[in-house]
């Protein structure tokens, strides 16, 4: 398909009329992608009566009908995989391989809210008023506005709209500036698929003129973010002035606990590819590294010689297992974790630096950190990049208290070939989400979301499509 740049406004692309621009780098190698007209204030207030005029006719049309409508744009984007793939590689930068599977990661959001629309149910309860019985409805709320991360810039889109549309509620998506050609790749798939006019609208451009103008608008009636724990705290005091509901998917500090029973071997090959995914740039990573003081320097071992042989490069080379950082930005808030953590006489058991063979893109090895203490900017805060930090523990009881010592509560791991202390953990970890000899936890099936500062509601699951419902209650009483 010819590749589309700019605003979504009531089903036709336009250009921005700010005079800001929109520029997308690509992190590999720092060349402009593109560059475009942001959407201005006017451009979002266009937006929002759109989605208002959609909702009308959107929120009458039967579930059916809209399951239909998800399930044609799951074969639209089907048809354009590999060409939304090298899309997220060049603005995101991550492998090819990895880029495919979000792409396809979001397909399934509509394949499983394209079923979702067909069962929103009801129910009837009895009265105890004579005559009477309670009719429980549940009716869309209303306009959305979604405001999306650049770091899965397609599956964090794809876990708002499909939802969205399935319950019968239109939606405006600002996405982030670094990746507005993989949300225009996604929109346009909803376009194609026949989606009515104004019930999807993409707005890109500065806080001043989309975020701000939709947070003030009283038609918006609830807001869904993929953010930081402090861009959320704002957006709900936003929130709070028109009383919009609010689904919040903010940051994590994942500790990963490695229990004197657990497969060493087959715990690093699982873990190491995992932690610099996306070059560790994943909300849900591992961050904390808990290491039974029996496995401790065998695990940092393994763990620092797998990740010395990891191949870095641009994500469109088949060969390559990480990518760059998304920014200058990241790397340097990465270069002031590793000289924290050197100046608390932590050990570099890997990386520690930019790679000397790159001259071009925002690189940074991957690292590995041993012997640290918890207070270190590398165990305390969420680091966001290739940053494996790692640390012994003695007891069952220790470990559960160093990990839950933390505001953020979004996911936690464990590894252990014990069900006792697998059921154990599960209830003593404080998080919302739990992988046990696992890191699988991002599927359309399952409730995605945290607790603590980490958030509230969930994407995903059978309980993604409620905090998109509002829930009506009708008395009925027939007279005799």
């Amino acid at each position: 398909m010819e590749m589309a740049w700019g605003q979504l406004i009531n089903g036709s692309w336009r250009k921005g009329r700010s005079t800001d621009r929109i520029t997308a780098v690509d992190p590999a190698t720092e060349e402009v992608l593109n560059e475009f007209h942001a959407a201005s204030t006017a451009d979002t207030e266009d937006a929002i009566a759109a989605a208002i005029a959609g909702f009308r006719g959107w929120r009458a049309t039967p579930g059916w009908v809209r399951a239909d409508v998800l399930h044609k744009c799951a074969d639209t984007m089907v048809a354009l995989a590999e060409e939304a793939a090298r899309q997220i590689t060049l603005e995101a930068g991550k492998p090819l391989a990895q880029a495919r599977r979000e792409w396809q990661l979001s397909v399934d959001q509509f394949r499983w809210y394209a079923e979702e629309a067909r069962r929103i149910h009801g129910r009837i309860t009895e009265s105890r008023a004579p005559g009477g019985r309670i009719e429980v409805y549940h009716e869309p709320i209303g306009v959305v506005a979604a405001f999306t991360a650049w770091n899965f810039p397609a599956v964090l889109i794809a876990r708002k709209v499909a939802p969205a549309l399935a319950a019968g509620c239109s939606i405006i998506v600002r996405p982030s500036r670094e990746t507005p050609g993989t949300a225009a790749v996604l929109m346009d798939c909803l376009v194609q698929a026949g989606v009515p006019e104004g019930v999807v609208n993409l707005v890109v451009g500065p806080t001043s003129t989309t975020y701000d103008v939709l947070m003030k608008s009283p038609h918006v009636r609830k807001v869904s973010l993929t953010g930081s724990s402090s861009v959320g705290q704002q957006m709900l005091r936003d929130a709070a002035q028109t009383f919009k509901r609010a689904t919040m998917e903010l940051g994590g500090n994942a500790p990963v606990i490695i229990f004197d029973d657990a497969s060493l071997d087959a715990t690093l090959d699982i873990c190491v590819p995992v932690k610099f995914a996306n070059a560790g740039q994943v909300c849900v990573t591992g961050d904390r590294f808990f290491v039974h003081e029996s496995l401790y320097s065998k695990f940092v071992d393994g763990f620092a010689a797998r990740a010395k042989t990891l191949k870095l490069g641009h994500g469109l080379d088949e060969t390559t297992q990480m990518g760059p950082l998304i920014n200058a930005k990241r790397v340097a808030a990465i270069e002031t974790i590793v000289a924290d953590a050197r100046k608390r006489g932590g050990r570099i058991a890997a990386g520690g630096e930019r790679p000397s063979d790159k001259n071009k893109g925002f690189f940074y090895s991957p690292t590995v950190i041993a012997d640290l203490p918890d207070d270190a900017l590398a165990l305390a805060k969420e680091n966001f990049g290739p940053v494996a930090a790692i640390t012994s523990f003695r007891t069952d009881e220790e470990v559960y208290a160093r990990a839950n010592a933390t505001d953020l509560g979004l996911s936690a791991y464990a590894f252990t070939q014990s069900a006792k202390r697998m059921r154990e953990t599960v209830s003593r970890l404080e998080a919302g989400m739990v992988g046990i000899n696992s890191f699988a936890l991002a599927a359309a099936e399952a409730p995605f979301g945290g607790i603590k500062a980490s958030g509230m509601g969930r994407e995903g699951g059978d309980e993604g499509i409620h905090d998109y419902l509002n829930v009506k209650l009708a008395q009925m009483t027939v007279w005799r």
